[in-house]
């Protein structure tokens, strides 16, 4: 169906939109800002950096949050819903420092896709939460796949655990961090795919991202229990 989404055409829920956002920001931002890091594997990014390339971020949707402020104002672009939920997170989001293009797996992601070509295109990282935005959890959906195909920059997984958190009970699981709680990131090798990849390659190259995502979580929860 073309034309702006339903709710647009009411403006109680544009205004409720813009509220949301506006008071949704400063809530995560002190929250997030509490937060103890330990870090592992920065060099991957900061190698695809310094290649000229840039990275496809790739992580697990349940995992947005503290995602958001770790990587905060690096003029990355992510991709939001054109629904009412995606209107108050892009404007969450874009208070942190990053870019949207607007769609999702089930609906505008064409026009979506095509904008994030054209945002690297002008030297702008991307980010998928690739088992978004309605799941399953944790089954990575080629999307991100599709877009290092076609710009020819490589996916960089991530995964973040905290150690005290609250459990949304949503499909994913959205873990939110306690206040001052200890978060640990651990960034994978990046993932490269050719620009002639055919259907089979782009299969293995989703099946090889979700595996590293899973060694990932694995580490993650690793240096939080490992602490000192």
């Amino acid at each position: 169906m073309s034309g702006a989404p339903d709710w647009r055409s009411s403006r109680f829920k544009r205004v409720q939109a813009r509220l949301i956002s506006a008071l949704g920001y400063p809530i995560a931002a002190l929250l997030t800002s509490t937060l103890r890091w330990r870090s592992e594997g920065d060099e991957h990014y900061d190698a695809v950096i310094r290649s000229g390339r840039q990275p496809i971020m790739a992580f697990w949707h349940g995992r947005i949050l503290p995602a958001t402020y770790y990587f905060r104002r690096r003029n990355i672009v992510v991709i939001t819903s054109e629904n009412f939920d995606g209107e108050w997170i892009a404007g969450i989001i874009e208070r942190f420092g990053y870019g949207t293009a607007r769609g999702s797996t089930s609906r505008g992601a064409k026009r979506a896709l095509l904008q994030l070509r054209r945002d690297m295109a002008a030297g702008k990282p991307a980010a998928f939460t690739v088992d978004g935005p309605r799941g399953p959890a944790r089954v990575a959906q080629p999307g991100a796949v599709w877009l290092a195909k076609a710009t020819g920059n490589p996916i960089v997984p991530f995964h973040i655990e905290a150690d005290r958190y609250w459990t949304a009970r949503s499909w994913d699981r959205t873990q939110i961090p306690k206040p001052y709680a200890t978060a640990a990131i651990a960034i994978g090798e990046p993932v490269t795919v050719d620009g002639d990849a055919d259907e089979g390659a782009i299969e293995r190259s989703r099946h090889l991202l979700e595996q590293r995502l899973y060694a990932l979580e694995a580490r993650a929860c690793s240096m939080i229990e490992s602490r000192d």
